[in-house]
């Protein structure tokens, strides 16, 4: 059935990658910006700012662009999303602030939230830092991983005067924002200048290629620091449960992602002629979008349910199908088809739900693929060794984030109730800051 595997680099021209991943959402202009703010009702009850995970104060950020001040709108942004400009990027707005607009239930044309949101934080983040660190406490406080969730805490326990170090496992800050979202959604190294701008409040040093659970004990970080944040994002990816899915051939999107999100030249970059990804969440578009940017023939996504079901939001599902990706719904893997010792295909069966339960059809089908991409979700690798509960295989926190172990909080993906939501994870360390906080001032 199956030739052998078509993996090539220089697909495309760099001038036609440029092109391809060109920035999605081009910013604003000036009157671009003030023509959209002017759309806004601004509402009393501002059901855009309940939708939005860091209750950021839409309506006044949104009033202080109209009035000409995009820097004060910037700061109201930043007082409850310091990483405003990442998140206007990335968030689905087209599923929070914006399905919540007046406009949209009016209109079905919601304000631009996340453009004007974009706009002011961009204009912000070239001039100095808008906050001022208090004097210095004296209190140390361990930051695990420097992702959104560690970020963000860090920041707001440096304006609350605390020295911070965050100890991160990779060569560069940034967490998913660095390594994991498509090329196209922030483009010219815009995380990268994010976490200067985030450390530029002062108080905060970072010590890279510190992984927890290898030479970082949480033991150690328990006697050498006041309190200990933990925002270890999800290190484990889920399998697909079949024989040979080890084999050469089938990849982890989120590994592929990071490695074109580092690459200096996408055309040295290689990909199949013909690509399948398995999944149905954002991870599943972003692999299966950059995969057909790169020169990609044919890109099939297989997502075991319906267009209804998955976790991608219809804006990026539309995205995928514009850029010619076929995404096929009702399907699951059944088979590793191989040639020579590497994965060639994939047999599948359609599938149909009776009694609320996924079931097969005994229907089947063999799609041929040079490159198969696993996008079925991350797992929590338990780095704490077990010292702290767990909650659905992840770690158990409160309502202020504190773990089932004083002195130690968690947020963003590796908690249990995580969104998986750069916004989601802002907010939870933003409120374990301030826990933190109330506890050293105690």
């Amino acid at each position: 059935m199956a030739k052998a595997a078509d993996i090539q680099s220089k697909r495309l021209s760099k001038q036609q990658l440029a092109t391809n991943f060109g920035d999605l959402h081009p910013p604003l202009s000036d009157h671009e910006a003030l023509v959209e703010s002017d759309r806004c009702y601004f509402c009393h009850d501002a059901p855009c700012m309940t939708a939005c995970p860091t209750t950021i104060d839409i309506p006044l950020f949104i009033r202080e662009i109209q009035a000409g001040h995009p820097k004060s709108a910037a700061k109201t942004i930043f007082n409850q999303n310091i990483l405003g400009g990442m998140c206007a990027r990335v968030c689905p707005t087209e599923t929070l602030c914006e399905e919540a607009c007046v406009r949209q239930a009016a209109e079905g044309k919601p304000v631009k939230i996340g453009l004007l949101q974009r706009y002011a934080t961009d204009q912000a983040m070239s001039e100095k830092h808008p906050f001022t660190r208090a004097k210095a406490t004296g209190k140390k406080v361990a930051v695990v991983g420097a992702g959104p969730a560690g970020l963000a805490c860090a920041h707001r326990l440096a304006m609350h005067g605390h020295t911070v170090t965050i100890f991160e496992a990779r060569k560069k800050s940034g967490g998913l924002n660095e390594y994991g979202i498509a090329a196209y959604k922030a483009v010219d190294s815009f995380a990268a200048k994010e976490v200067e701008f985030v450390l530029s409040i002062g108080g905060i040093k970072v010590e890279h290629g510190q992984a927890l659970g290898k030479k970082l004990k949480l033991a150690q970080l328990q006697k050498d620091f006041d309190a200990v944040f933990l925002g270890l994002g999800l290190a484990g990816v889920n399998d697909l449960g079949l024989k040979n899915d080890d084999l050469p051939g089938i990849e982890d999107a989120v590994d592929y992602i990071a490695e074109l999100r580092q690459a200096s030249d996408l055309s040295k970059l290689k990909v199949g002629r013909n690509v399948v990804v398995i999944g149905g969440g954002m991870t599943a578009i972003d692999i299966a979008v950059q995969s057909k940017l790169l020169g990609a023939e044919n890109v099939t996504i297989l997502y075991r349910r319906g267009a209804a079901h998955m976790k991608a939001s219809p804006f990026e599902q539309d995205l995928a199908q514009t850029k010619g990706v076929l995404i096929k719904h009702w399907v699951a893997p059944k088979k590793v088809l191989v040639k020579a010792g590497k994965a060639v295909g994939l047999k599948c069966e359609y599938t149909t739900e009776k009694a609320k339960k996924l079931v097969g059809t005994g229907e089947t089908f063999d799609i041929p693929a040079d490159m198969i991409f696993k996008a079925i979700g991350q797992t929590y690798a338990d780095a704490a060794t077990g010292a702290l509960k767990l909650e659905q295989g992840r770690i158990k926190v409160d309502a202020e984030k504190r773990t089932s172990i004083t002195g130690i909080w968690a947020g963003g993906d590796c908690i249990a109730g995580g969104k998986d939501l750069t916004v989601a994870s802002v907010d939870d360390g933003r409120r374990a800051a301030e826990s933190i906080h109330s506890y050293l001032s105690a």
